[in-house]
């Protein structure tokens, strides 16, 4: 009889937990319902099912080279019971504490109100944000190191609740392994990979879902693409004569690379009104050109910017005296996107910059309508 009574409690507990969720019930594929499509981005998706409110946030080839590659990041709320056998990292929003191995992720918080949620950092002096800038000196944010040389004694002690991470060409298995091993959730961000502007910037959605706040980030993206879209339109209907040709970047290591016409690069340059000097890439990626050539290409060009590290024209010309003959260095055309950078030499740019293209945008309109006016993000060589 005791026999009979423990198999009928057992069964009992077993139908309990099925109906809470069972591990066994909850896979990618249960994910049906669209909560969140891009306009702009293509490397993630938001989905929902029919039985609670938790969200399964897809991330796709969140590096270079990926193909066909997908990770699943589980969001759960309120009472949903967090499942055994998920294929993926699970999180329970909202989060309190994060880490972002990138500057851009620390933008994608900032965007939508949200810095106050970062815990740690990596290179921290290299972070323009001004939260974290502030909230170092009392240790409420920490730099917890680079690639393989983390501090994983550090992040135990912090257990954040979810750490970001940025992949160049694959997932670094030395890492997530020992964040498993840690039990900290994970997420590979790709918003780099976008060649949309405003593809980039719709990755504050991303944030704003684990903070639970998916409908600010999506207004807050909405504020930013009406912004870029208006100047944009603005800049196609005037009448303008020739469009200003631009070189872009520098060599490095006798190799100058050039991006491709699809970039997220060239995209702003032709929204801004501008022409881009090399035509001949139209693939997915950077090609190195020799220095000759690229010397060819910057002599044809009416104006030059993103130029790496340079502060002034002599810094340029340092690098090549061949330069100093360039039109648009003898014109007084060269600008650099590190107006707005750090003691140690980060660049705002490529951290804001990423969730705010309109500004971005207005400072390329301005540089090639050679208005006169202040621009955010770049300055001209001197």
């Amino acid at each position: 009889m005791m026999k009979r009574s423990l198999r009928l409690l057992t069964l009992l507990a077993s139908l309990l937990l099925y109906g809470c969720g069972s591990p066994s019930s909850t896979l990618p594929e249960d994910f049906t319902t669209k909560i969140y499509t891009p306009e702009y981005a293509s490397g993630f998706d938001i989905r929902g099912n029919d039985r609670d409110a938790s969200t399964l946030v897809t991330i796709r080839n969140p590096w270079q080279g990926g193909s066909d590659v997908e990770q699943h990041l589980l969001v759960l709320r309120e009472e949903t019971q967090r499942p055994k056998a998920f294929p993926g990292q699970i999180v329970r929003a909202p989060v309190h504490r994060v880490v972002c191995m990138s500057s851009s992720h620390v933008a994608l918080f900032d965007a939508i109100g949200q810095s106050r949620r970062i815990c740690g950092v990596s290179g921290i002096d290299y972070i323009s944000n001004d939260y974290v800038r502030e909230h170092r000196m009392c240790g409420e944010v920490r730099d917890v190191g680079y690639d393989t040389n983390l501090d994983f004694e550090l992040l135990s002690a912090m257990r954040p609740d979810i750490v970001l991470l940025y992949g160049v060409t694959g997932e670094n298995p030395v890492i997530t392994r020992k964040l498993e091993e840690l039990a900290i959730p994970y997420i590979y961000i790709g918003e780099y990979m976008e060649e949309s502007p405003l593809g980039k910037a719709e990755w504050m959605v991303v944030a704003a879902e684990l903070c639970d706040l998916r409908e600010a980030g999506a207004d807050s993206l909405q504020r930013i693409a009406g912004n870029y879209n208006r100047l944009k339109e603005h800049i196609a209907g005037l009448s303008a004569a020739k469009r200003p040709r631009v070189m872009l970047n520098t060599p490095y290591r006798d190799t100058w690379f050039m991006p491709s016409t699809r970039s997220y690069m060239v995209r702003l340059i032709e929204d801004a009104g501008g022409e881009y000097i090399y035509t001949q890439n139209d693939s997915n990626a950077s090609v190195a050109v020799d220095l000759e050539e690229a010397y060819l290409l910057a002599n044809d060009a009416d104006c030059w910017i993103n130029v790496g590290a340079c502060n002034t024209l002599r810094e340029l010309t340092t690098q090549n005296p061949k330069f100093a003959t360039v039109p648009a260095v003898r014109n007084h055309r060269v600008w650099n996107n590190n107006r707005r950078q750090t003691p140690a030499g980060g660049s705002d740019f490529w951290e804001s910059g990423v969730v705010h293209p309109d500004r971005v945008l207005e400072d390329l309109h301005t540089i090639f309508s050679e208005d006169g006016a202040a621009t955010w993000y770049y300055k001209r060589l001197e």
